[in-house]
């Protein structure tokens, strides 16, 4: 009950154990294009550059800001927690002259923010994380992304966390580049980053003026692989693509809209039983992440005590606090597979005995 990766749901284990083909026979060809197809479907998008990269979420990071930025551009980020930190790190590891627009850590970037930082500047892209993992805070987009398109600007999106769990609709909110995580709310192991252009953003890459910095993460030798060529790039994570054509299965087969009503509903319920032990959310009703649940520690608890019993006497992991939040806040993970009542239940009855 971590902050990642979640619990894997018993199918997708199965898939995994199933025998190997290789990356360019005809049948894992095949599960390529079904990937694909219900990837486009998990994130309400059209986009034909919509495959699963190899490597983790942080792949898909790199694989947005080394594909759409070149050395001198002008880039903005938002950066209210861990991982907007991060995406300041690899732009710039990218040549890019950054822009930071912060918030408090456990708050969000407010449209006026993106407003104000856009006056006077035209810059290649903004980034946003939607739900920031080391918070628990959920930042709206949908008119942060129409300010940025009236800018002329590429939208870019981390979904690592959100994706699965609540809303993430790229084509309705203007989205050019998004990445997220088999790990999350996908209910899949950790090793492969979904990822997904526009239009616009794909036709960035290709009129670059210099070569992508990542030869592994290059779009342009990718969409071979990808695409209708087939052309032998890296031989990609068999088994992991079997995972996450299951899973990619299972949740359609819940359905989106269903699975983002039972991660909202268990975190409804989860905050009611934390009410119940005096433990309060650190995050304000309006931006909670339903599936990354932030508590205050009382100043009478010890943390690192309590999340050492919790896994050695129950069996239970939560994570701890990041940053200015360590020895603050837990973070407990209420994801995919993992987002179930009985999971609050057994958390709370062991937290009884501990505070």
């Amino acid at each position: 009950m971590g902050p990642g990766p979640s619990n894997v749901a018993p199918s997708v284990l199965r898939a995994m154990s199933a025998p190997l083909l290789g990356h360019l026979d005809p049948l894992f060809v095949k599960m390529m294009d079904e990937i694909k197809t219900m990837l486009r479907q998990v994130f309400l998008t059209k986009n034909e550059m919509t495959f699963p990269v190899s490597g983790t979420g942080s792949a898909g990071m790199e694989f947005c800001f080394v594909n759409l930025l070149e050395p001198g551009d002008e880039v903005v980020i938002g950066v209210n927690g861990v991982f907007g930190g991060r995406m300041v790190d690899v732009a710039e590891r990218c040549g890019a002259k950054v822009t930071k627009v912060e918030a408090p850590w456990g708050r969000i970037i407010e449209p006026a923010q993106i407003a104000e930082a856009l006056k006077g500047r035209r810059p290649k892209l903004v980034a946003i994380v939607h739900a920031e993992t080391s918070t628990g805070a959920l930042t709206p987009v949908e008119e942060i992304a129409r300010l940025v398109r009236e800018a002329g600007a590429l939208m870019v999106l981390d979904t690592v966390t959100s994706l699965g769990g609540c809303p993430v609709r790229l084509d309705e909110w203007g989205i050019d580049a998004v990445y997220s995580g088999t790990q999350k709310c996908l209910s899949c192991p950790p090793g492969l980053s979904p990822v997904s252009l526009s239009p616009r953003a794909l036709e960035t890459a290709t009129r670059r003026k210099s070569k992508v910095q990542s030869w592994y993460l290059d779009v342009n030798l990718l969409a071979s692989y990808w695409g209708q060529e087939r052309v032998y790039h890296h031989t990609a994570p068999i088994s992991m693509n079997y995972a996450l054509h299951e899973a990619l299965r299972v949740l359609l087969e819940e359905g989106l809209e269903a699975s983002w009503q039972r991660h909202r509903q268990v975190h409804e319920t989860f905050v009611r039983e934390m009410h119940k032990l005096e433990l309060e959310p650190a995050v304000a009703e309006s931006i909670r992440a339903p599936m990354i649940n932030t508590v205050k520690i009382p100043e009478r608890v010890d943390d690192a005590k309590v999340r050492q019993r919790l896994y050695d006497e129950f069996n239970i992991e939560i994570g701890a606090g990041l940053g200015p939040l360590k020895g603050k806040v837990w973070r407990v993970g209420l994801m995919g597979h993992g987002s179930r009542v009985e999971n609050v239940e057994l958390l709370l009855k062991a937290l009884k005995q501990l505070i």
